[in-house]
């Protein structure tokens, strides 16, 4: 990690994301500015069309501001070419998703394995982290099921210990409780309060503020713009 314990990992420097369709310019996000501190657990709380996509797929390095800049673990995003972001997401960012986005008909130790592979890190270093990371999240006895054979909670796990795998500076969570019951939910969001007491960086999206609860501070995204939020 680039960026000092009192600095924050994350900084959006009047940020703005417009689409061109060729007939009429969108407004996506409008002139955003974010801080988020080394080891925070951050909730962007947005409903549908509020900017919540626009905001990850920056965050994540999927996509670039109009206008502004994002910094991210001290690195100017804009000073990077294609391969950069690539390097940046892949070394830096751990995804999790609402969909799992899990490889079907492929073990869940593969599953986790795999963003290391993206590393150039040797297959028995690979399997020894994958299985490390699975077992730190209770799935040690569910390693060899592929997603079909596991709950949409075991798959989320998964789904989580495939982003914590490469040790990335941030993790990014885009409505990971959205496809799960209540209880499984619950559990997921006490793995991410358990990650963020040992010290990770965490940036939740959501459209439900009883899920955002699960955060320390909270910003509400509406029509492009941010403004701080108060949990209860």
């Amino acid at each position: 990690m680039n960026a000092a314990p009192d600095e924050p990992i994350i900084e959006l420097l009047g940020v703005s994301r417009v689409y061109d369709t060729g007939k009429v310019q969108v407004p996506a996000l409008l002139d955003v500015n974010l801080d988020v501190a080394n080891g925070e657990f951050l909730a962007i709380i947005g409903p549908s069309g509020s900017g919540k996509s626009t905001m990850m797929n920056i965050l994540g390095c999927l996509d670039r501001p109009t206008a502004g800049q994002y910094v991210l673990d001290g690195q100017p995003v804009d000073e990077l070419d294609d391969d950069g972001l690539a390097l940046v997401r892949s070394r830096s960012i751990g995804f999790v998703f609402q969909s799992y986005n899990l490889l079907p008909r492929t073990s869940a130790l593969l599953n986790v394995a795999t963003p290391l592979m993206y590393q150039g890190v040797g297959k028995k270093e690979r399997l020894h982290r994958a299985q490390a990371a699975l077992e730190r999240l209770g799935l040690g006895d569910r390693m060899s099921h592929e997603p079909s054979e596991l709950s949409g909670g075991q798959q989320q796990r998964v789904g989580i210990a495939r982003a914590l795998v490469t040790e990335p500076a941030l993790i990014l969570a885009d409505e990971p409780t959205g496809n799960l019951d209540s209880h499984s939910g619950a559990e997921v969001l006490d793995l991410f309060r358990d990650l963020h007491a040992l010290g990770r960086t965490i940036v939740l999206i959501t459209h439900d503020s009883d899920v955002a609860t699960a955060a320390d501070r909270a910003v509400h995204l509406r029509d492009g713009q941010l403004q701080e939020a108060v949990l209860a």
